[in-house]
C-alpha cells in the first residue's frame, strides 16, 4: 500500500481548507458590511428621540389651536386663539385696562385664556398626576364641562405687578379675581363697575358652577 509523504499530506490538507477559509472570509466580509450599514440606518431613523417625537405629536395634537399660549403673548395679540377666542366683552375690558395700566408700567401678558375641551382635560390629567388625586387637582383645574376657560370667559394674567395692578383697579373695568388661591385668574363681572367685585371663593371647588 502506497503512503503519501507527510509533506504531501500537509499540503493536501491546506488545499482542502482553502475553500472553507475563503468562504468564511466572504461571510465575514458580508457581515462586516451589513454591520456597518445597519447602525447607519438606525442612526438616521432615530435622529428624533422618542421623547422628541412625543413632544412633536403633543404640539400637533394640543397646540396653539387648542388654546396653548406661548410666552410673551399679550391681550393685544390677534393671532393666538387663546386670546382671540375669549369672550368679546372680556377681551375688550382687558385691552382697555391694559391700555390704562401701561401708564403705570404694567403689561398684560396672557398665561392662558380660551381652551378647547381636549386641552382642558389634558391639563386636568396633568394636575391629577401632579397633586396625586382628582379631589386635590380640581382645586386648581376644572373639568372641561365646568371650566370658564373653555367658554372663553376666563383669563390667567401673567406677572405679579400686573395682577397687583388689577387687584387695585380691575373693578373699574369689571375685571374680578374669582378664586383666592388663583390671583392670576380673572373674569368679567360687568355689574362690578357699580357694585364692586363679588366675594372670592377660596378655590374652584367652592364655586357652584363647578358642581354641575
Amino acid at each position: 500500500m502506497n503512503q503519501t509523504p507527510p509533506s504531501a499530506r500537509s499540503t493536501t490538507r491546506r488545499i482542502r481548507w482553502l475553500p472553507v477559509v475563503g468562504l468564511v472570509a466572504v461571510i465575514a466580509a458580508i457581515a462586516a458590511a451589513l454591520g456597518y450599514q445597519v447602525p447607519q440606518a438606525s442612526s438616521s431613523a432615530s435622529s428624533v428621540s422618542p421623547s422628541n417625537t412625543l413632544r412633536i405629536e403633543h404640539r400637533g395634537a394640543l397646540g396653539e389651536a387648542d388654546g396653548a399660549v406661548p410666552d410673551g403673548v399679550t391681550v393685544f395679540n390677534d393671532e393666538i386663539p387663546g386670546v382671540t377666542n375669549l369672550d368679546a366683552g372680556l377681551l375688550r375690558a382687558l385691552r382697555q385696562a391694559a391700555t390704562d395700566a401701561a401708564d403705570d408700567g404694567a403689561e398684560f401678558y396672557v398665561n392662558s385664556g380660551w381652551r378647547s375641551p381636549e386641552y382642558q382635560n389634558h391639563l386636568l390629567r396633568e394636575a391629577i398626576s401632579k397633586y396625586g388625586s382628582e379631589d386635590e387637582a380640581v382645586r386648581w383645574v376644572a373639568t372641561a364641562t365646568t371650566s370658564p376657560h373653555v367658554s372663553g370667559d376666563a383669563v390667567d394674567i401673567g406677572h405679579s405687578d400686573t395682577t397687583e395692578w388689577l387687584s387695585k383697579h380691575g373693578t373699574e373695568y369689571g375685571l374680578c379675581q374669582i378664586y383666592r388661591n388663583e390671583p392670576w385668574h380673572y373674569e368679567l363681572r360687568t355689574n362690578a363697575i357699580d357694585r364692586g367685585c363679588p366675594r372670592m371663593y377660596a378655590d374652584p371647588t367652592q364655586d357652584p358652577r363647578m358642581q354641575q
